[in-house]
């Protein structure tokens, strides 16, 4: 959405906007990821302990409905909070840098809406890492609904236009109007959340920092592998200058937002899959590895067929630039054809969190990201912008063959896969 408002500015202001966004992104996320992922698979196995007890003491087979002490939950809290100020800190103090990383000199005639854009945002990091961070809490309770409601858009709706067109803030306004909506989302989350579970812990002996810390540093490393390739990418597409910096930030944007459909379904696996792990259900995590994997390809394919013949509509709501949109039809190959890849890509890493096979996870995905940015620091420098996106779809190429390698081996957390457990039955003892 902010995009496609901004888009009507200008090409220059989407590019400005588009590095902008792109070092956003990265920063927020470098930590932002991994804390998702990683209070999605503890929540998810702490609310199953949890259940489990609750059932043993209600009555008539159903359980007493009360807030429940979550210690998984307040360390993730108080974790997101942290995280937070710090990136908040780091782009607002260091937006010139970052810029300068980017490759955006101080005479491109992005830089200066660039680093006012990016100042702004950087007012909303605490919110953007407090709404992932409470998605994965949500997730772990296999609650996918509260998220969807808590949204944003439509307070936005209404502060992009007036902030931006009546006020004529331009992409000042676009900056601000995402911020609030951030904080909508943040307070409305915490709100719901709080109906549900004791926010804060009785004692701080209580918080699982080490577990997150120990899970989390893995992950940490595979975000970095994830946000450098990125980083290389929107690096060499800004080089091409403003046109072929906006065109790029049209198609990323199409790009991620339909690979977040398939995000949704591989966030939807991780926690059923914790939750079955948890109480030893192996076969219930065969057949949700098996059907999730199924309804991500079929996912995937119908995606690249819809984008074929939709894209170059979707393009004009971004921009009315003609020079900006015949770019753009260039990469209608590389959003639509890559969707599979992508589909599996984001299943798998599901797959692997579900398992908290978070040591394979980052390492597979730090070689891929090796390869990928050797691909993307040489390439574009000859063929330009499609060098960009072949890159960047060699990086989920590689993502899907790790994962579809990881779940054939017999020997590792996936081998339950290759045993007919149809007649087993797994005990399992709680531990406390």
């Amino acid at each position: 959405m902010e995009t496609a408002y901004i888009g009507r500015l200008g090409a220059v202001e989407l590019g400005s906007a588009g590095v902008s966004i792109s070092i956003f992104n990265i920063i927020s996320k470098l930590f932002n990821i991994p804390l998702l992922s990683v209070a999605t698979s503890f929540v998810a196995e702490d609310f199953s302990k949890h259940t489990s007890k609750d059932s043993e003491l209600g009555n008539n087979g159903k359980p007493v409905v009360e807030r429940k002490q979550l210690s998984s939950v307040s360390t993730a809290l108080l974790l997101a909070v942290g995280i937070g100020i710090i990136e908040s800190v780091a782009l607002y103090f260091g937006s010139g840098q970052f810029l300068n990383l980017m490759g955006l000199s101080s005479a491109s005639p992005m830089r200066t809406p660039a680093q006012r854009f990016l100042s702004l945002r950087a007012l909303g990091a605490p919110a953007v890492v407090a709404s992932l961070t409470l998605q994965g809490i949500f997730r772990g309770f296999k609650d996918t609904k509260t998220p969807v409601f808590c949204v944003g858009n439509a307070i936005a709706v209404f502060l992009f236009p007036t902030l931006m067109y009546i006020l004529r803030l331009g992409v000042t306004g676009a900056a601000l109007s995402t911020v609030i909506s951030q904080y909508i989302v943040a307070f409305l989350m915490i709100w719901y959340l709080n109906k549900r579970v004791i926010l804060l812990p009785p004692k701080m002996g209580a918080l699982q920092f080490g577990g997150y810390l120990k899970s989390g540093g893995f992950l940490l490393g595979r975000t970095l592998a994830v946000l450098a390739t990125m980083t290389v990418g929107t690096s060499m597409a800004a080089r091409q200058g403003p046109l072929a910096m906006a065109a790029h930030q049209i198609c990323m944007q199409v790009w991620l937002a339909v690979s977040l459909l398939t995000d949704a379904l591989a966030a939807s696996a991780q926690a059923l899959i914790a939750t079955s792990l948890s109480k030893g259900d192996y076969n219930t995590a065969k057949v949700v590895t098996s059907f999730v994997l199924k309804i991500g390809l079929f996912s995937g394919i119908s995606l690249a067929a819809i984008l074929g013949f939709s894209f170059d509509s979707l393009a004009t709501l971004f921009t009315t630039d003609a020079d900006v949109l015949e770019i753009v039809r260039t990469g209608v190959l590389f959003v639509s054809a890559s969707q599979p890849l992508n589909a599996l890509a984001y299943i798998f890493d599901g797959l692997h969190y579900g398992v908290s096979d978070f040591p394979y996870a980052a390492c597979s995905m730090m070689v891929a990201g090796a390869i990928s940015s050797t691909f993307l620091l040489y390439v574009p420098s000859m063929i330009g912008l499609p060098g960009v996106w072949l890159g960047l779809a060699l990086l989920m190429g590689l993502r899907t063959a790790a994962g579809y390698f990881r779940l054939l081996s017999k020997t590792g957390p996936w081998w339950f896969m290759h045993q007919d457990l149809q007649q087993v039955k797994i005990s399992y003892v709680d531990s406390s």
